[in-house]
């Protein structure tokens, strides 16, 4: 039921289009700012048949300037999914706080960020930027667990619209998906909802299971669709880490998280590692099984301590990680990025390879020269002769076939068995139970 007098504000047209139906039922509607209403509809409703918190700035009520009585409205909401284990969605739209010269703000926006903290990892949070998410507030929203931003809106600490843009946020990896307009964003955060679990304790959603793209290559991608279900992709990140890719999916009517680490062979360059680290710990938050499929030459070292770094984030995040993992290396698996995401190091449960796989600690050129540099006396040709090693070294040493020897990988498989091999390895695993050692959290570099 919408309660407040001022229906046809913007603010209430978002809700109605977020909430199934057009219906919701609206919290604390009378509560007021200093001598008006509170710059945002708080409420509850369903999405999609999901029972789904929600609030919406209301710019029309004192620009949607943030004071205590709206702070106390937003943070009765993240309290209330506490309590009931409900997804929260924030639709962001405001210029600001109240600004009255004392810390009054300032204490409205920690009582926030704090009870967003609260139910971090918990329920799934997603904030949905539809116009100015500014200062403290950009704090707010990036402690969601998906940020949705439309290409007209500004998020920044410090006006700065270059900076402060939707693309830019995009590029850095602070906006999860960039959208047209609202009615996309909303949209999205409406798919969202849907293939994500209500909670941590819920499970993955399931739905009908719908048929994989036919196969149309063997590079990482193509494989990867051919085993996804037809059409449930929904990309997380596309902007930030390019030689990456991040999605939220459906495996046999299942909700998975799908990465694919490396395209095309390409290095892995510090953005990769973060996108592919933060978004496999929300995953893991939410016991959604992670599968990575994997092509790469390895990390990009052209900044040696960050690389280490950021190399050293991603395999934390994965050997850390309790829930499902399982793993297929399509193409080339070079050096740390095979220990880091798809081997043993990395608690992988299974890991495939396909027939041409080449799993190597180093590339074959380089294998070339440091353990067969007197193959190469006397070569009338002596980048063909290296060439011809290396080859022989990927057919051999670093083959599928030699790597499933030795127990690096639990089996060879073709290219079209990929969605039924891992329907078969995603369906005994659903229950999985780890004892992690009791501890607070890990304490690597970030």
């Amino acid at each position: 039921m919408q309660m407040d007098t001022n229906t046809n504000s913007q603010a209430r047209k978002r809700l109605s289009s977020l909430f199934d139906d057009g219906i919701y039922n609206e919290i604390n509607s009378t509560v007021k700012e200093k001598d008006s209403l509170t710059g945002v509809v708080t409420a509850f409703g369903y999405v999609n048949g999901n029972a789904v918190y929600a609030f919406s700035q209301d710019k029309s009520n004192e620009g949607g300037a943030v004071g205590q009585a709206q702070a106390e409205k937003i943070a009765k909401l993240y309290e209330l999914a506490a309590k009931t284990g409900t997804p929260i969605v924030g639709i962001h739209d405001s210029n600001g706080a109240f600004v009255d010269g004392t810390a009054a703000s300032l204490a409205a926006y920690g009582k926030m960020l704090g009870a967003s903290a609260v139910i971090s990892g918990v329920v799934p949070q997603i904030s949905l930027i539809a116009g100015t998410c500014a200062g403290t507030a950009a704090m707010l929203a990036c402690s969601s667990d998906i940020i949705i931003m439309t290409k007209e809106s500004e998020f920044f600490t410090a006006p700065n619209t270059s900076a402060g843009s939707a693309e830019a946020a995009a590029k850095s990896g602070v906006a999860s998906i960039l959208c047209e307009d609202e009615n996309e964003a909303i949209e999205k955060a409406r798919e969202l909802i849907n293939i994500l679990p209500v909670n941590n304790l819920a499970p993955a959603p399931m739905f009908e299971t719908a048929e994989a793209q036919a196969l149309n290559g063997t590079d990482v991608k193509s494989v990867m669709k051919s085993a996804v279900d037809a059409d449930s992709e929904i990309e997380i990140s596309e902007m930030y880490g390019n030689a990456s890719y991040t999605a939220f999916a459906a495996i046999g009517g299942s909700t998975v998280g799908v990465v694919c680490a490396g395209i095309d062979g390409t290095k892995l360059g510090s953005d990769d590692c973060a996108k592919i680290a933060r978004f496999v710990r929300t995953c893991d938050a939410f016991s959604i099984p992670v599968v990575t499929f994997v092509d790469s030459e390895g990390f990009d070292d052209a900044d040696t301590i960050a690389s280490v770094k950021a190399m050293t984030t991603l395999a934390n995040t994965y050997s850390e990680a309790t829930t499902v993992k399982t793993a297929v290396v399509v193409g080339k698996a070079f050096g740390p990025v095979f220990a880091a995401v798809a081997g043993n190091s990395s608690n992988s449960d299974f890991t495939y390879a396909l027939e041409n796989a080449v799993i190597a600690p180093i590339s074959p050129l380089a294998a070339v020269e440091f353990m067969w540099h007197d193959k190469l006396k006397d070569a009338d040709d002596l980048t063909a002769e290296r060439n011809k090693l290396a080859k022989e070294y990927s057919e051999t040493l670093a083959s599928a076939k030699t790597a499933a020897e030795n127990g690096f990988v639990d089996d060879i498989i073709e290219a079209s068995q990929t969605r039924n091999v891992l329907v078969a390895a995603l369906d005994i695993l659903s229950g999985k139970r780890v004892q992690k050692l009791p501890k607070k959290h890990s304490n690597i570099q970030f």
